[in-house]
């Protein structure tokens, strides 16, 4: 058993802050000097203590014109040549640390995918365990045009999210738009090579645009059910069913704003747990029915304040300790093994190439 996490922000990380993902990130919180940036959460480290065995690590690039853009955000852009140029640059990040670390290993096959499962076994010691990771567009603006995604599917990517705030393809949730033609030429090209849609960040009729012209897999990989926070950007219970009625897969994201509709940032942290995670697992298991469509999309790393993580969440490594919550709660063993990877690695595996 191993968790599938989707998403993580690796090499936008590295990317804004200089952060190596090899050191344990109390020893990246130890040595960064500026305040104003948010804390070190994932490291290989700390995910391989958490039995984070798979990765769908973000190619995210962040617009100049994004409203209440952070300080902190430094690097941006403005045309899609530079979104290009920097999410390709992400795109090495990911290459050299597999490069450089037998622990690490790209996905691009069901080969690959294979290797990384089976070194999970229960008969292996804990160095041999292997990450996989699977480079995931966040925000489509780094595809120049559509059928310049056979670029990226070389270097491995098959996982695509239109939108991220508003790109080129589609408007994010904030704005309720819906797809441009651009976007659904994307969506084309997406089914013409067996990529997964992504459709988290997608307005309610973007979303509904995107299910209906798409045909292939889809995931929302980090999006919380809107009964929890009243908010766009999470999933109404509409929206919910007509996901799982494509057999897609929800990611449960573990920020305290869409875990708890009353929970404000100058509350102890104490106010939101790992049972609110669970609860927003669970209220998606009731609706649908069934264990099937409920992942784990942590966005543990996307830059929030140490305070808007439930309480007892320090790192990734306590991801760990929803099997157990999961498993007080009266979920079955095999309903956890579900929860924690198995959705999201049966979405996977039918993108994959042989090979």
């Amino acid at each position: 058993m191993f968790i599938v996490d989707a998403p993580q922000n690796i090499a936008y990380n590295a990317q804004q802050f200089n952060r190596d993902y090899t050191q344990w990130a109390w020893v990246t919180r130890r040595h960064e000097v500026e305040h104003d940036v948010p804390p070190a959460i994932t490291s290989l480290r700390d995910n391989m203590l958490g039995r984070v065995g798979i990765v769908l690590a973000s190619l995210k690039v962040v617009p100049q014109a994004t409203p209440h853009k952070k300080a902190w955000e430094r690097i941006t852009y403005t045309t899609a040549r530079e979104a290009y140029e920097q999410a390709m640059s992400q795109m090495d990040t990911y290459k050299r640390l597999a490069d450089s670390n037998p622990n690490i290993r790209l996905i691009r096959t069901q080969s690959d995918l294979d290797t990384v499962v089976s070194s999970w076994a229960d008969d292996k010691e804990f160095a041999d365990h292997i990450q996989g990771i699977m480079p995931a567009i966040e925000g489509a603006d780094p595809i120049l045009e559509p059928k310049q995604f056979e670029e990226w599917l070389e270097h491995g990517v098959r996982i695509v999210a239109p939108a991220w705030h508003q790109t080129r393809y589609a408007v994010g949730a904030q704005f309720d738009g819906e797809l441009t033609l651009l976007g659904y030429e994307l969506l084309n090209i997406l089914a013409h090579y067996n990529a997964v849609l992504d459709v988290s960040h997608l307005s309610e009729r973007g979303f509904k645009q995107a299910l209906s012209a798409y045909d292939g897999t889809v995931i929302a990989s980090h999006a919380n059910p809107r009964y929890f926070h009243d908010t766009p950007r999470s999933l109404s219970d509409d929206m919910i069913h007509r996901l799982a009625d494509r057999d897609g897969v929800m990611g449960i994201m573990v920020y305290n704003r869409y875990l708890r509709r009353d929970w404000h940032p100058t509350d102890p942290k104490r106010r939101v747990t790992l049972d609110h995670v669970v609860d927003a697992i669970d209220y998606v298991c009731q609706l649908t029915g069934s264990v099937n469509y409920v992942g784990i999309g942590s966005d543990i790393d996307a830059g929030y304040a140490y305070s808007a993580l439930p309480h007892g969440m320090d790192t990734s490594t306590e991801l760990w300790e929803l099997k157990d919550c999961l498993l007080a709660r009266g979920f079955a063993d095999t309903d956890v093994r579900a929860i924690l990877g198995g959705n999201m690695l049966r979405k996977l595996r039918e993108t994959l190439p042989h090979g």
